[in-house]
């Protein structure tokens, strides 16, 4: 009789610990590298990385410039605040490094919004659904 009551407490504590824990959206549909390009160029690289749970990553903006045009790197910049809702991730960015003299700047906010298994639309917040097409690495 006592064991069975042992059991019962430990089976009710397994289950209130269990119905306690959140459930986060897998983060498996957003994972990996992006790259979106302009005119046959390297536009935009997105890491995102899930780092026990918790979304992680950094983006980085190319500059196009030239005739004929070439695309050349910037600075990474780490991705702030990031939530995916199993549709979309939102983000924010930093101009602090990304555009010197703009440490007063608000920050950039962004929506990637998924179109498919490895395909998704980089959207600036303020706009439309209109953005840059990325792809995802396999």
């Amino acid at each position: 009789m006592k064991l069975c009551a042992i059991s019962i407490v430990l089976l009710l504590t397994s289950a209130l610990a269990l119905a306690e824990t959140p459930k986060s959206p897998d983060n498996a549909p957003v994972l990996g590298v992006w790259r979106g390009e302009m005119d046959d160029l390297p536009a935009i690289t997105l890491t995102v990385t899930d780092e026990g749970g918790n979304l992680a990553g950094a983006i980085l903006f190319y500059l196009i410039e030239g005739n004929p045009p070439k695309s050349s790197p910037g600075i990474p910049e780490p991705l702030l605040n990031p939530t995916f809702d199993g549709k979309v991730l939102t983000f924010e960015v930093s101009h602090r490094r990304a555009h010197p003299g703009t440490e007063s700047d608000p920050r950039v906010k962004f929506r990637l919004k998924l179109t498919g298994a490895d395909k998704s639309v980089l959207i600036h917040a303020d706009e439309a659904d209109s953005g840059i097409e990325m792809i995802r690495e396999k």
